[in-house]
């Protein structure tokens, strides 16, 4: 992409985005939102959940306001139809902006749910940008010949309302998913997320053997692997003084509203259980910014288990702070991850992880593995960058 253009006007620009919460989703629109308001435009961020003490500490008080809109809406029903939900929550907001909004926005964001750009598009004379974090269709398990239908109705949609954004954003794997919009010759633009280094906490208690995971405790996040890699690696290379002396931390965010997050911490805590694991690992929920900030420190390695995951901003905020990344051969760490020299790219086996794992509790192989880890990421995903690429799109694509 092209520079930031040198005349620029100061434009007005909508966020469109389903839940302003903790993860990596929200990261990238809190950052975009950040850096498009240090360009001097004007910036509002509409969602249909913000929960002031639980959220990232940018949205409270932060460079932009934050509008909640649609809530009312269920976030499920019974327990199910959650994609379902989130795109009539999406189109509320999309609504919302279009009718009640008292401005007239030159650009609108949205991102994760397309439902809402036909909306936008037509109820509005904005351009509308999509990013596309990882197609949808994707992460969905079919789990029955009713769902499978369910999930096949969802997949058009989403496919149909990406393709009529002005503009796509988009990680690499994209084009390969949406086969007719690659077919209609629709070229998107490759841009990734950014994240904020904190260089000063890059050293802070360097050298302890602690593996560390940082994930949502969602099922889908695969945290068990990392539990039973860890109690692998115990098992077969316990002579060794720096596995002797590991331990494993698995932090992540935990809203008590989702019964799944109460049931998956406590099958996690039961794992632990079973593998006589309680004096070495660690689990920690819905920690805080200045937590992650120091597990990241002390890590001597990051465990990122999802498989087939989107682009995900964990691996990046673990090579930024130095630290190597064992992750699954699949998704967005393939984009991220340099196997063999910022980290590893591992089958999801316990038995692959633990051998990853054996070869960074040595402190020379990983240190020199998370120099070249935050070498790659200030070459190629710095905060400065993306606010730069991402300015100039909203830029050019305003003047269209």
């Amino acid at each position: 992409m092209a520079d930031v253009p040198c005349e620029q006007n100061r434009l007005a620009i909508a966020f469109c985005h389903p839940d302003l919460g903790l993860g990596g989703a929200e990261r990238l629109v809190v950052d975009a939102a950040c850096e498009l308001a240090s360009h001097g435009n004007s910036v509002d961020v509409f969602t249909a959940h913000h929960d002031r003490n639980r959220c990232f500490s940018e949205t409270v008080g932060g460079p932009f306001s934050v509008t909640v809109s649609g809530s009312w809406f269920p976030r499920s029903i019974v327990n199910r139809l959650h994609a379902f939900c989130a795109y009539v929550r999406c189109i509320l907001i999309a609504a919302y902006i279009a009718w009640t909004a008292f401005r007239q926005y030159d650009v609108v964001f949205v991102d994760q749910v397309s439902a809402a750009v036909p909306v936008l598009r037509l109820l509005t004379s904005s351009k509308v940008l999509f990013y596309c974090h990882f197609p949808d269709q994707l992460l969905a398990k079919r789990r029955s010949r009713l769902h499978s239908i369910y999930r096949t109705v969802l997949d058009a949609v989403e496919e149909s309302t990406t393709g009529q954004a002005h503009q796509l954003l988009v990680n690499r794997v994209f084009l390969e998913t949406f086969g007719r919009l690659k077919k209609r010759g629709l070229v998107p633009s490759v841009f990734y997320p950014a994240l904020s280094l904190d260089p000063d906490l890059v050293h802070f208690l360097n050298g302890k053997h602690v593996f560390l995971s940082i994930n949502r405790f969602e099922r889908k996040k695969s945290l068990g692997l990392a539990v039973r890699a860890f109690g692998a690696l115990q098992g077969k290379c316990a002579e060794q003084a720096e596995v002797s002396h590991s331990v494993l931390v698995l932090a992540g965010g935990f809203d008590k509203r989702l019964a799944e997050n109460r049931e998956h911490f406590c099958e996690l805590q039961e794992l632990v259980q079973q593998l006589g694991l309680q004096d070495k690992v660690r689990l920690v929920a819905s920690f805080s910014d200045a937590q992650r900030s120091a597990l990241l420190a002390v890590a001597c390695a990051v465990l990122y288990t999802p498989e087939n995951e989107h682009f995900g901003i964990v691996p990046l905020e673990a090579m930024a702070a130095g630290r190597p990344v064992v992750a699954c051969d699949s998704g967005g760490p393939k984009e991220t991850v340099v196997n063999g020299i910022t980290g590893h790219l591992c089958p999801p086996q316990a038995t692959a992880f633990a051998a990853a794992m054996a070869r960074l509790a040595d402190p020379d192989t990983s240190a020199e593995m998370g120099k070249q880890a935050r070498l790659h990421v200030q070459k190629t995903f710095s905060r400065t960058a993306f606010g730069n690429k991402l300015n100039g799109v909203v830029q050019r694509l305003a003047k269209t």
